[in-house]
């Protein structure tokens, strides 16, 4: 799923080394961990009205203790109605992603039709905008965090 520049270089799938670096390097006694890795991403997708094979991938991690997918919905809803404004609804789908647990995709109405149905939305009405999850708590203990305090 890369486009290799040479055996050696390949052009960035994902913005996550980002987090996993920050992660292990955090000191929790200062206070949450709360980032962004935005940047451009590169995979071999065939390109059509919802995929494509160069993008912007913005990457969002929120460490700290009672945090639940509460706070994450919230978080969506409000990054979605800012990005894209507040006549477009949200849904969580259930998904699965190695790194997160639960993990979801989320939806927002097709921009196009506005839900009613149409062929850029293959006629279900939502679009597909992106993964989420809460971090999975192996990735945690990986970094040293303790995951029945953190999440």
């Amino acid at each position: 799923d890369t486009f290799y520049i040479t055996k050696e270089i390949l052009m960035r799938t994902q913005t996550s080394p980002m987090q996993a670096r920050t992660l292990e390097k955090h000191d929790f006694s200062k206070g949450p961990l709360k980032m962004i890795s935005p940047g451009v991403v590169y995979r071999r997708d065939t390109d059509d009205p919802t995929h494509s094979h160069q993008f912007h991938q913005v990457e969002g991690i929120v460490i700290d203790k009672h945090i639940t997918m509460a706070d994450l919905k919230g978080t969506l809803e409000l990054i979605a109605h800012e990005l894209f404004g507040n006549r477009f609804d949200i849904r969580l789908r259930p998904s699965y992603f190695p790194f997160t647990e639960p993990s979801v995709e989320a939806d927002i109405t097709c921009f196009n039709c506005g839900g009613k149905g149409c062929a850029v939305c293959k006629y279900t009405g939502w679009i597909e905008v992106l993964g989420a999850g809460m971090v999975h708590p192996n990735v945690l203990e990986m970094a040293g965090v303790d995951s029945e305090v953190y999440g």
